[in-house]
């Protein structure tokens, strides 16, 4: 059954020109699991070039105006030479009015809460987000925070991207242009995602995060490195969805029992402290060309808006692939999904109504 549910009408207003925000993570693939599976990085270059490619895609469509997050990493000074080259070439292209917002990055993840922030007080008509997981849920953990319904269109440059998909920016921009400008209706352009929300209540408070893929339970007793990339330690994982396609952990899920993106409900997974205690054993890719077994001890459906009690009485939780989360003994830890969490661009339907309704075609002269 699906869940899908976009707002009856797009908010657009006619009263002023389009405008994305753009959030694109300097560092994103860079952590540990890139240098232990011998995977690849792309350098400021390349996401300079990513940038540029969905910008001329999306002022083709209609975008008038972009804000994009400033950073300390190199993609603003190349970009900011990239469009003053290319405004003065005989390139043809058309580029959007183009400004970074006024902000001082420090280089973490604030910076992201922050362009979150100030992208929905300029009431940006969606968000475009370059990174992997744990950079598109910063984003959505803010825009809930604000009670916004902004959607965002993800470009996938980070390690493990069970969240955002693979595509051509081009196809992006373009995607992003249509939905903005309300040529695409918006039950049409835009997708409901899931995600998986966690409480630990200690001491007579209450901290609560989310993840949009996966929030797994280990049985390390500190943070310490933030990825996750080691099997041995997992105990449980709670998942949002679980596609047999994706790498990470949420593979897990995919491998034993796939969920789709737009169905209701999710999995839970226990894991077994060794073989021994296992039902099944699993290979399943946890990292880039990382194959490892995990023993799977149980499995069972997760419903919407039903709290469920993590029994392991102390350890970190994973969000979205990164240790985010401590908790000892006494604590209690509560995980609940929740649908219809937040919104994003669906390129692929985007560009099959473009193509049936004949939006791209003009009358040749």
């Amino acid at each position: 059954m699906h869940s899908r549910k976009a707002p009856a009408t797009y908010p657009y207003s006619a009263t002023r020109a389009p405008a994305i925000g753009v959030i694109a993570n300097p560092v994103s693939a860079r952590d540990i699991r890139r240098v232990v599976a011998n995977a690849g990085n792309l350098q400021i270059s390349d996401r300079v070039n990513i940038v540029l490619r969905m910008l001329s895609a999306a002022a083709a469509c209609g975008v008038a105006r972009v804000l994009m997050m400033p950073d300390r990493g190199g993609i603003r000074a190349l970009l900011e030479r990239s469009l003053k080259r290319d405004r003065h070439a005989a390139h043809g292209e058309h580029w959007p009015e183009f400004e970074f917002l006024d902000m001082e990055p420090d280089s973490t993840v604030e910076d992201t809460f922050v362009a979150t922030r100030l992208l929905a007080q300029a009431k940006v008509d969606a968000i475009v987000v370059l990174g992997g997981d744990g950079t598109h849920r910063a984003v959505v953990r803010e825009l809930r925070r604000l009670d916004s319904r902004i959607p965002i269109a993800g470009l996938s440059t980070g390690t493990n991207n069970a969240f955002p998909e693979m595509r051509e920016p081009t196809i992006t921009g373009m995607a992003v242009g249509l939905c903005v400008c309300g040529r695409v209706p918006a039950a049409t352009a835009l997708a409901s995602h899931k995600l998986v929300e966690v409480a630990i209540e200690s001491h007579n408070q209450t901290r609560r995060d989310i993840a949009i893929v996966d929030a797994v339970i280990t049985s390390d007793r500190y943070i310490g490195a933030r990825a996750l990339w080691k099997p041995e330690s997992l105990r449980a994982a709670y998942l949002a969805f679980a596609d047999p396609q994706c790498i990470g952990l949420s593979a897990i899920g995919g491998l034993l029992h796939p969920v789709a993106r737009d169905h209701r409900g999710g999995l839970a997974i226990e894991i077994a402290p060794d073989a021994d205690g296992a039902r099944v054993v699993l290979q399943a890719p946890i990292a880039p060309g990382m194959v490892r077994p995990v023993p799977i001890a149980a499995w069972h459906a997760m419903v919407a808006d039903q709290p469920m009690d993590v029994a392991h009485e102390a350890g970190t939780i994973a969000l979205d692939g990164e240790r985010e989360l401590g908790f000892e003994p006494g604590d209690r830890v509560r995980v609940t999904l929740r649908e219809n969490a937040f919104f994003t661009v669906d390129v692929a339907r985007c560009m099959r109504f473009a193509a049936a309704e004949g939006l791209l075609r003009t009358p040749a002269r």
